[in-house]
């Protein structure tokens, strides 16, 4: 039983959802939280390499797909089950149908919480999965300039067109700090003041660390260790993304 589903999306490539979505996976399951993992980017699935898991997926007893089970969560990508390198050359109808049966085919268990790490976009598979699951609410990951602003808007357009609740914005690569000093590359508190004007949560900012990049190419999520600062930046992300769901009631999902 999956008690409650989360998406992370953004309506842009680029700015972090996988990378959020992982670390905040894990910062969740060190609340003694039982939560899953579901890789929903058909066409660009990075969980899998973010995780460390190479291995092919295995089948229970009544021919369900086990999820792989490391540091914490239970995970599964169409990532796993296809060559390196290989494109999904797929049309929008057949991804949508892969991601329902990731979600149906899979023995996830009990779950308190489930997290989709959705593609870019606002198109067929975000559809899909608002009309096909009970989803709970979106958190939506941005950096700070106003090019990455403008698909977060038609994202929440869209979240709220189809009537999925927006638990609250993540601002992603926020800042730089050289000789303990912030450089703000992208722009200064876009994300804040954009929720402000959404009259959204702001649930937190992620600074860039050049350790967040080099530990998903290797697999180890940096929200892993108790002792470094990215840690704590996504323990707090979990602890605002957990108060903000709590009030959240689900309404009937209309798509025209």
């Amino acid at each position: 039983m999956i008690k409650k589903i989360i998406v992370i999306g953004s309506g842009k490539g680029g700015v972090g959802k996988s990378t959020v979505s992982v670390n905040l996976a894990v910062s969740l399951a060190k609340k003694k939280l039982k939560i899953g993992l579901l890789d929903a980017d058909i066409y660009g699935p990075s969980i899998p390499r973010m995780l460390g898991i190479t291995e092919k997926p295995k089948a229970s007893k009544e021919k369900k797909i086990l999820p792989y089970e490391k540091y914490g969560i239970k995970s599964m990508s169409i990532g796993n089950m296809i060559p390196d390198n290989s494109a999904i050359i797929w049309r929008g109808a057949m991804a949508s149908s892969a991601i329902r049966q990731l979600y149906n085919d899979v023995e996830w268990g009990s779950l308190d919480y489930l997290l989709l790490d959705l593609p870019p976009g606002t198109g067929d598979i975000q559809l899909s999965i608002c009309q096909n699951f009970n989803v709970n609410g979106a958190v939506i990951v941005s950096t700070p300039q106003e090019i990455s602003l403008i698909d977060v808007r038609k994202a929440i357009s869209m979240f709220n067109k189809v009537n999925v609740p927006i638990i609250g914005l993540v601002q992603n690569m926020s800042y730089l700090k050289i000789n303990g000093e912030k450089q703000f590359i992208f722009g200064k508190d876009g994300v804040i003041e954009e929720a402000k004007k959404q009259s959204l949560k702001f649930l937190g900012e992620i600074p860039i660390i050049s350790d967040i990049a080099k530990s998903s190419d290797e697999g180890l999520p940096m929200s892993l260790n108790s002792n470094n600062e990215v840690s704590e930046v996504f323990q707090n992300l979990a602890e605002h993304t957990l108060r903000s769901i709590k009030n959240i009631k689900i309404k009937e999902v209309k798509i025209s």
